[in-house]
């Protein structure tokens, strides 16, 4: 695989698509899906390990294929089984998400999206080792890489200053919401399966990692504290729980008999029902405490669902979702701002606000800077 052949090739570290649906896994499925349409010259390998159910989301492009990992183990991948496919192949770059191998080939371009380094900015939310393991190695990769990306002005100004290579270029390429999220759909119908499945179809929704940056806690507190949780409206999180978060889980299981049935946890939903989830939503409630981008409020944005956002870290930037920002430190000012949403979130413009979303957050832009880097850089490889 080289460019002799005028043919550019592409190297994708993909172990993440056979991980739990995060923000990442939605970022390399999305960003290469729009790539490889429009570039259908360049070939894109995506190395992972073998799963139907990712092969049939890449199946209708001709220019995606497979290099399959054979260990299980992340480290040994890192230092051996990755460089020797790239080395094998000959492949022109090679992208990977916050980390790059320790080796590098000198005839391959070296590119890393580096999405956020929030144990910098939020330590108490991240334990000693995890934060000194992590830093040395986003730095590391953030210095050795030949192009360096991120999702957001925040997570860059943050990047630039800890890893102190403010003179280096860092490419924005923000996370987007897919054309099906801007598709006119049958609200009741949702509704209607919501119901059928799970017994209930007027909810709060708040789609998450659980973990304590996240915050749920506080929207679950405030919704047992108000009038709210006597009216027939319920409360759904959907998320797998990533890092132990305390508080939540103490509020988890002091719930009594009467708040447990109204209130729901749910995980690894299927994407469809997990859409349903977003177009039946009466609301959706997003406190999080920190973001390198934030990408679930902006897809219930883009259904034209009803968002009451938090408004610090990367998430100040969705400024299409003011007056409904809300500082996530300040409990009184939330308990404030969410009573006034839930009475007025049926007055809320909310095409405007989709509309604002599909012109700002289309993948069409982050595909357009990194297929830059590959037709630029394609014809001036150094080491």
């Amino acid at each position: 695989m080289s460019t002799k052949n005028n043919t550019i090739n592409v190297f994708i570290d993909g172990y993440l698509l056979n991980k739990e649906p995060q923000g990442t896994t939605t970022y390399i499925k999305e960003i290469y899906k729009k790539a490889a349409l429009l570039n259908p010259n360049i070939s894109f390998y995506i190395g992972c390990f073998k799963d139907v159910k990712i092969e049939k989301e890449f199946k209708v492009f001709q220019n995606i294929r497979f290099v399959y990992f054979k260990n299980q183990s992340r480290s040994y991948r890192m230092i051996f089984e990755i460089p020797a496919i790239i080395n094998k192949y000959k492949f022109d770059f090679a992208h990977f998400q916050y980390v790059i191998p320790i080796i590098k080939n000198k005839n391959c371009k070296y590119i890393v999206t580096i999405h956020d380094i929030l144990f910098n900015d939020y330590p108490k939310y991240f334990s000693k080792l995890y934060r000194y393991k992590r830093n040395f190695l986003f730095c590391r990769s953030a210095i050795k890489a030949n192009f360096l990306l991120t999702v957001s002005e925040y997570s860059k100004k943050a990047i630039q200053e800890n890893c102190k290579i403010k003179n280096k270029n860092i490419y924005i390429t923000p996370n987007g919401v897919s054309n099906s999220f801007f598709e006119e759909y049958d609200k009741e119908k949702s509704k209607k399966r919501i119901a059928k499945k799970f017994g209930f179809d007027n909810f709060i929704l708040n789609i998450s990692r659980i973990e304590p940056r996240k915050n749920q806690e506080l929207l679950l507190m405030t919704y047992l504290d108000n009038r709210i949780f006597n009216t027939s409206t319920h409360l759904v999180f959907i998320g797998i729980n990533s890092i132990e978060n305390r508080k939540f889980n103490n509020l988890i299981n002091g719930l009594k008999p009467d708040q447990k049935s109204k209130i729901h946890f749910i995980e690894n939903l299927s994407k469809k029902t997990l859409t349903d989830f977003y177009k039946a939503a009466k609301m959706f409630v997003y406190p999080s405490k920190a973001e390198g981008f934030g990408i679930p409020p902006i897809e219930a944005g883009a259904f034209k669902i009803p968002v009451l956002c938090s408004n610090v870290t990367a998430m100040e930037s969705f400024i299409f979702f003011k007056p409904h920002f809300f500082n996530p430190h300040n409990k009184d000012e939330f308990k404030r701002k969410f009573n006034i949403f839930y009475k007025n979130y049926n007055s809320i413009d909310l095409i405007t606000i989709q509309n604002e979303i599909k012109l700002k957050y289309s993948w069409d832009l982050p595909a357009q800077v990194l297929t830059s880097i590959f037709i630029q850089n394609t014809y001036n490889l150094e080491n």
